[in-house]
């Protein structure tokens, strides 16, 4: 799978990435001798770079912790950025917002079957979760597969690949008592042999909300599955920021509820929050280019590698 369709496609922040083909020939394998072992060293030389972090990782200003186990580790927001930009394709602007990237420890995020979750966080306020039970999840299925399909002509105007929201991978699940949030859409991109996997997590907080996106082939469905929720159960608001915390005479309460937070862009079209418009357009073009734009880091590296 092309490393940057690894992402999420119709997510509120940022959702959509990819990372190494590996629904593709691996490149060494199809290169001459001595343009594979170049390119071998090129990916080495990056993979070397990157600073990876284990233990407790608290995130700027200390908002909220990963309370990291053994089978992953953490890239700050520059190393997430590089790794997204210089090595995934994704241009700068589409990434501004990224703090991080959760990876397992036992493997890179460039290999053909390496995969990663993208942190952000959208300062939005308070975000209610009265409307959490009364969610018709099919319907709302059925109007972002709508709304992507009215998306796929711009897509096709700025040269990426079109996607159809094939459904849910996992239904939506908000855990009440955690104040968390996750599901999975199985996503069908117009130059991909496979589909893509989007797993996304939403935590709530006081202030806000901390999004985990994880891009993987449908294949690898179990095993993301497995991962997202230990993922889910090491991630924590910090001390003064948890959502039990909120304070309603002082804290300001976000203009949206958690249908929004499934929705993404299609919300702006169904209605549920007009004050987001500007900020969903904003996000819409960082996640198309997040989604499609990516090529993989050994195809960057190795076009790189063939002009020099």
């Amino acid at each position: 799978m092309d490393p940057l369709r690894r992402w999420f496609a119709l997510a509120l922040v940022i959702p959509a990435l990819s990372c190494a083909a590996d629904d593709q020939p691996a490149a060494a394998e199809t290169a001459p001798a001595g343009q594979a072992g170049s390119e071998q060293a090129a990916i080495a030389q990056f993979e070397s770079s990157l600073h990876y972090k284990t233990g407790t990782i608290d995130l700027p200003d200390g908002f909220a912790t990963f309370a990291l186990s053994d089978r992953f580790r953490f890239l700050e927001a520059q190393d997430a950025k590089r790794l997204l930009t210089q090595a995934w394709g994704n241009p700068p602007d589409g990434v501004s917002s990224v703090l991080g990237m959760i990876v397992r420890a036992d493997s890179s995020p460039l290999a053909r079957d390496g995969w990663a979750v993208v942190v952000t966080y959208k300062k939005d306020g308070y975000v209610k979760d009265d409307d959490a039970a009364a969610i018709d999840y099919d319907k709302l299925l059925k109007q972002m597969q709508e709304a992507s399909e009215e998306e796929n002509a711009e897509r096709k105007k700025q040269g990426y690949p079109t996607v159809q929201i094939t459904g849910w991978a996992e239904r939506p699940y908000y855990d009440a008592a955690a104040h968390k949030l996750y599901w999975a859409k199985e996503l069908r991109f117009s130059d991909a042999p496979e589909p893509t996997l989007n797993y996304d997590i939403r935590v709530l907080g006081r202030n806000g909300v901390l999004s985990l996106n994880a891009v993987a082939g449908m294949s690898q469905l179990q095993q993301v599955k497995s991962d997202m929720r230990e993922v889910l159960a090491f991630t924590e608001f910090s001390a003064g920021h948890r959502y039990t915390e909120f304070n309603a005479s002082t804290d300001k309460v976000a203009a949206y509820g958690v249908a929004a937070l499934v929705a993404g862009g299609v919300a702006a079209k169904m209605g549920l929050f007009a004050k987001l418009g500007v900020l969903l357009l904003s996000l819409k073009k960082g996640l198309v280019f997040i989604i499609a734009g990516a090529g993989a880091l050994v195809a960057k590296l190795f076009k790189r590698n063939a002009q020099s």
